[in-house]
């Protein structure tokens, strides 16, 4: 069964939405990879909002920026699938989706990404470069990365 995909501003977004979001995102980023971080970074009002529902429920997101707000270019953040779906590779859809997306809705040829380091095939998969050396981000290694259209 394929997932419904929705992109929707933050002002958009339903307070119930906004609610599976955030809880998705701390799901993974706090509880599951053990790391006290500020998750809330002033960003998501300035983001598209990519997700996907399964059975009603958000099981994928990440956040679409435009051109200056995380990177020179435009940028895919906070890429996250629940860790119950993950046998099912949602997270490839997940990432054509934001892809699309931000070529869609801000018509970018670049894009730019900090990825988490143990992610770089997977986001190698879908076009992205290493583009720096691994640097830390709240204690996990991350990598730049940059994909051309």
């Amino acid at each position: 069964m394929a997932l419904e995909w929705k992109i929707k501003s933050f002002e958009s977004l339903s307070v119930h939405e906004l609610y599976d979001i955030l809880r998705l995102r701390s799901e993974i980023f706090v509880v599951e990879q053990n790391c006290v971080y500020l998750d809330l970074d002033g960003k998501d009002q300035k983001a598209l909002h990519l997700f996907g529902t399964f059975e009603g429920k958000i099981v994928a997101h990440a956040r679409l920026l435009k051109p200056g707000i995380s990177f020179v270019h435009a940028s895919i953040g906070r890429v996250t699938v629940d860790a119950k779906y993950r046998e099912r590779k949602w997270g490839h859809e997940l990432m054509r989706q934001a892809i699309e997306g931000i070529l869609e809705h801000y018509g970018a040829t670049q894009i730019t990404i900090g990825a988490q380091l143990y992610l770089k095939k997977f986001y190698e998969s879908h076009g992205f470069v290493q583009t720096s050396e691994m640097y830390l981000e709240d204690d996990i290694p991350h990598i730049q990365m940059d994909k051309s259209n």
